[in-house]
C-alpha cells in the first residue's frame, strides 16, 4: 500500500501506510527511511535524525542510512556527526560519490581544507568514471551548484599543493630553470593545452614540453649503453638459468581474466597468449630475491642512471613473450622517461611497432624508444623471446627539472592514492 501511495505522488498517503508497517516491523529500514525523510521535509530534523539513529543501529554499515544521517546531521549543523556518518558510509560503498560529495563539503566546513580536497576530488573523479559530472546535462539539477564549487575548490587546491612542492626548487634554482616544469604542471591540472608537436605522441598522464618528440632514440644518446651491451651474455646466462629452473614469473599485465586480457594480448598460435616478467623492480620496489639471484646482471642494472620516483619507477625485468603473442596496441605513462630494450633471446618473427616505425630487435643492441607513442610488439615464432626492460629519464631533460619531475609525481602520487578511489589516467 505505501508503494501504491508513492507511485501515485502521495508522500502523505505513503508515510500512513509506513508508519503503520512499523508498528508491526519496527525495524523495516525503508519504511524508517521514508518516514524520517518525511519528518525532515516538515522541518523536524530531530525526530528525522532519532529514527535514523534507530535505524543505523538495527542495521549498522548500510551506507543508504549513513548517508541520509549524515545529511540530517549537516542540517543541524552536526558537522563532525555528518563527518562521521558520511565517512563510515564511503568506507561501505566507495562508489558513493554523492555522499563523498557531503563529505567534503562538511569537512570544508569544517575548516579541514586538505581532507575536503582529498573527498571533494574522489568524489568527481568517482562521478566521472560513471558518466557523471561531466557537465550540467549529466548532473542532476540540485547538485550542480556544489558539484561546480566542488570542481572549483579541486582546482585551486591542487594548485596550491603541488606549487608548495616545487617552492624550494624555485627558491634554491631560479624559476628560470623550472620553467619547463612549470608548463607541464599548467597541461597537467588542465591550465593550458598540451599542444603536442607529434600527433602521435599521447601521454596518458604527464606531458614534458620543450623536448623533441621522436618515437625511437640512438644509442649516443645513452652512454650507459655499451656497458649494458658488452654484457649481453653474462646476463643471458643468468636469464638461462632463471628459466631452466622454471623460477616463478608474474603476468606483466597483473592477475586478469582471459576475457581482461583479450583487450591487451592476442594469440596467433595453439597456445594462450602469454607476457611474463621477471622483474628486479616493479613500481620502485625492490625484488631482492631476483637482484641476488642474478648478481651479475643486478650490479650492471644498478650501475644505470634509472629513473627513480617513489612509488613509480624503475621498472626493470625479463620480459619473456611466449610464442605467437601480440601485444596490443597501447601507450604510456609519461614523455619524462624512456624505455629501453636490450634482447637477450629473439627469435625470427619478432618485432616492435612504435609511432608506425618498426624495428626488429638484435640480440644485444639496445633499442630505445618513447612509449608515449602507440606501440605494440609480437613474437610470431614458436619459441619465447626475452629483451631486458628498464626505463631511463629522457636526457632531455636537465637534472634539475629531473629532481622536480621526480617530486611533483611522487606528490601527485600520494594525493590520488589519499582519495581513495582510482584516478582516471593517473
Amino acid at each position: 500500500m505505501a508503494l501504491n501511495g508513492l507511485r501515485q505522488g502521495d508522500a502523505a498517503l505513503a508515510e500512513q501506510y509506513f508508519a503503520r508497517l512499523l508498528e508491526q516491523v519496527p525495524d523495516d529500514a525503508e519504511a524508517l527511511q521514508f518516514v524520517a525523510s518525511r519528518h525532515m521535509a516538515r522541518g523536524d530534523a530531530g525526530r528525522a535524525l532519532a529514527m535514523l539513529n534507530d535505524a543505523v543501529g538495527l542495521h549498522p554499515g548500510r551506507p543508504d542510512l549513513l548517508h541520509q544521517r549524515g545529511v540530517v546531521q549537516s542540517a543541524m549543523g552536526d558537522l563532525h556527526g555528518a563527518v562521521q556518518s558520511l565517512r563510515a558510509c564511503v568506507d561501505a560503498a566507495p562508489d558513493m560519490f554523492v555522499a563523498r560529495l557531503r563529505l567534503g563539503l562538511a569537512l570544508e566546513q569544517l575548516g579541514d581544507t586538505h581532507r575536503a580536497l582529498l573527498a571533494y576530488f574522489g568524489a568527481v573523479n568517482s562521478a566521472q568514471a560513471h558518466g557523471r559530472w561531466m557537465s550540467d546535462n549529466t548532473t542532476a539539477p540540485g547538485l550542480r551548484q556544489s558539484v561546480q564549487h566542488a570542481i572549483r575548490f579541486i582546482d585551486a587546491g591542487r594548485r596550491g599543493l603541488f606549487d608548495a612542492v616545487l617552492e624550494p626548487l624555485r627558491q634554491r634554482h631560479g624559476r628560470a630553470e623550472l620553467s619547463r616544469v612549470e608548463e607541464c604542471l599548467a597541461i597537467y591540472l588542465g591550465e593550458r593545452p598540451a599542444n603536442l608537436p607529434d600527433p602521435r605522441q599521447k601521454p596518458k598522464f604527464l606531458y614534458f614540453p620543450g623536448v623533441p618528440s621522436q618515437p625511437y632514440y640512438g644509442t649516443e644518446r645513452f652512454p650507459w649503453q655499451a656497458e649494458l651491451e658488452t654484457a649481453t651474455d653474462v646476463i643471458r646466462e643468468e636469464l638461462q638459468a632463471v628459466l631452466a629452473e622454471n623460477q616463478p614469473l608474474l603476468p606483466f599485465l597483473g592477475n586478469q581474466t582471459a576475457e581482461e586480457l583479450k583487450g591487451h594480448l592476442s594469440s596467433s598460435g595453439a597456445q594462450p597468449a602469454a607476457w611474463d616478467g621477471y622483474f628486479f623492480y616493479r613500481h620502485g620496489d625492490r625484488f631482492d630475491e631476483h637482484h641476488a639471484r642474478c648478481p651479475r646482471t643486478s650490479a650492471i642494472l644498478e650501475r644505470i642512471p634509472l629513473v627513480r620516483i617513489r612509488d613509480h619507477a624503475p621498472e626493470t625485468l625479463f620480459s619473456v613473450l611466449r610464442p605467437g603473442t601480440h601485444i596490443l596496441p597501447h601507450r604510456g605513462v609519461t614523455n619524462t622517461r624512456l624505455v629501453t630494450h636490450l634482447p637477450l633471446i629473439v627469435p625470427p618473427d619478432c618485432a616492435i611497432n612504435v609511432g608506425g616505425e618498426l624495428h626488429e630487435w638484435k640480440e644485444g643492441r639496445c633499442v630505445t624508444f618513447d612509449d608515449t607513442y602507440e606501440h605494440e610488439a609480437w613474437n610470431r615464432s614458436d619459441r619465447t623471446r626475452v629483451v631486458v626492460i628498464l626505463d631511463s629519464w629522457n636526457p632531455d631533460l636537465t637534472e634539475v627539472e629531473r629532481v622536480a619531475v621526480t617530486e611533483l609525481v611522487e606528490a601527485i602520487g600520494d594525493f590520488n592514492r589519499a582519495t581513495e578511489v582510482p584516478v582516471r589516467g593517473a
